[in-house]
């Protein structure tokens, strides 16, 4: 049993394993990129054939992202990652917070780089030096007598060796991310008419309604064209609601979405519906309403005793911008047509009474929401991955040794040291100590 366990234990910790499981993931990838993912069966049919598009279903091809065998493949790689951690990081976490002034002495004149350095002052001033050497260098020293010799060490960096460790918990962070916000996210869409509100989108996958917990209000939706007639911009002036209460506005724009309780809108498309939204208000009575207009009909305001309708329309001068002829009469009898451009507001007088009248076309506004309760996780594991790789490839566990001890000419010092990794950028740091450390050692008057 015991060998069983090791068998498996060492299946999760090998290399092996991590290469053969992130080389599918690549291919699965590049599948998952060059296959359209969910559309309609029919349309794997009519451009694979109905054969391959059986044999895609078969391995959910057209979901493969949230397949079981692709899920296999992360669970897999998620625990290589976690017993190679596991196996690997005591050891680390040893060099990390060991002794290093209890290293077996005899060691040191093994390591690379090493230098000696012979001097008649006293071994107590020459452990004075060397501290000074090192703390001009940027190292701090700490110091044991060690068989009746002076030991002084220094490191930098010691919490380097864990860079790759917190590349190993990014990615496991991740992970755990997505698969919070793949079971417990959405995504969805909704078309919301100006001056209407929303409190149900509908789902991606099947089209399922998915209520929102609060209302999303559109106010207003302004479209723009460049001069070839293609969109240039469309707007939304959106409105959360929550008791009839307004909890936030914000105009979106394709790029600029709102974000409301995990929630993020964003503007997607629009739907034109050859109507259009008139305001009109009565300036004496302040009265005010508003109106949803088809071209060709009369409208009725009892209110104001206003009867009017759009009976024309002709392009301005910027293309795809257009004016409205507006028949308009109320109770003194005349009637008398004006012509207002879409979007703008104009005062209309008759027979000593006056309104303002605004028109514009009536849109609905095309949001795509998605809900990710997971993303702060994914966030949050990608800076960790940055600052691991950072740690991992840029920076290194640099230590000195002086072993300082009483010879019968003077005194010797015998500088040693060693780094994980970037072993030309320590032996220039080695260098530098050991000049400034022969500086020293020669401007200080001899003992005897």
């Amino acid at each position: 049993m015991s060998n069983k366990k090791n068998s498996i234990w060492s299946f999760f910790a090998s290399v092996k394993l991590a290469l053969f499981v992130l080389f599918f993931l690549a291919i699965a990838s590049v599948i998952g990129t060059v296959i359209p993912q969910n559309s309609p069966p029919e349309a794997y049919v009519q451009e694979f054939g109905a054969n391959l598009a059986r044999f895609f279903q078969i391995l959910d091809i057209p979901d493969m992202y949230n397949s079981w065998w692709f899920t296999s493949l992360l669970v897999m790689l998620a625990l290589n990652l976690t017993i190679c951690t596991l196996e690997r990081l005591p050891n680390v976490w040893r060099l990390v917070v060991q002794n290093n002034l209890e290293t077996d002495l005899e060691r040191l004149a093994k390591m690379r780089p090493s230098k000696e350095i012979l001097t008649a002052i006293s071994p107590e001033e020459a452990a004075s030096r060397a501290r000074t050497s090192l703390a001009e260098n940027g190292w701090k020293a700490k110091e044991a007598v060690r068989d009746n010799d002076i030991l002084l060490f220094a490191q930098k960096r010691p919490w380097s060796r864990l860079g790759v460790y917190a590349v190993h918990t990014s990615i496991l962070v991740i992970f755990g991310g997505a698969m919070i916000g793949s079971h417990f996210g959405y995504k969805g869409s909704v078309m919301i008419p100006e001056t209407r509100s929303a409190d149900t989108i509908f789902s991606f996958n099947n089209e399922e309604p998915i209520k929102l917990g609060f209302e999303v209000l559109c106010k207003r939706f302004t479209l723009t064209h460049y001069a070839n007639g293609a969109p240039k911009e469309f707007r939304s002036d959106l409105v959360i609601l929550e008791n009839g209460k307004e909890m936030l506005a914000k105009s979106i724009v394709v790029n600029d979405p709102l974000s409301y309780k995990g929630h993020t809108f964003y503007q997607s498309s629009y739907q034109s519906y050859k109507k259009f939204l008139v305001s009109l208000t009565d300036n004496q009575s302040k009265e005010n309403e508003l109106f949803l207009v088809e071209p060709g009909k009369e409208i009725k305001w009892p209110v104001a005793d206003v009867t009017f309708g759009i009976i024309n329309r002709d392009m301005t001068e910027t293309p795809y911008l257009y004016k409205y002829k507006i028949w308009f009469k109320d109770s003194s009898g005349v009637a008398e047509p004006f012509w207002v451009t879409d979007g703008d507001t104009i005062s209309v007088s008759r027979g000593g009474k006056d309104y303002t009248f605004a028109l514009k076309e009536f849109f609905a506004t095309g949001l795509q929401v998605t809900k990710d309760p997971g993303v702060w996780y994914v966030y949050i594991g990608c800076t960790l991955m940055l600052l691991g790789l950072m740690v991992a490839f840029f920076l290194s566990h640099q230590r000195i040794w002086i072993h300082i001890r009483k010879k019968d000419a003077g005194t010797s010092l015998l500088i040693s040291g060693n780094t994980n990794k970037n072993r030309l950028a320590f032996e220039k740091n080695f260098d530098a100590v050991n000049r400034s450390l022969e500086d020293k050692i020669q401007a200080a008057p001899e003992t005897a």
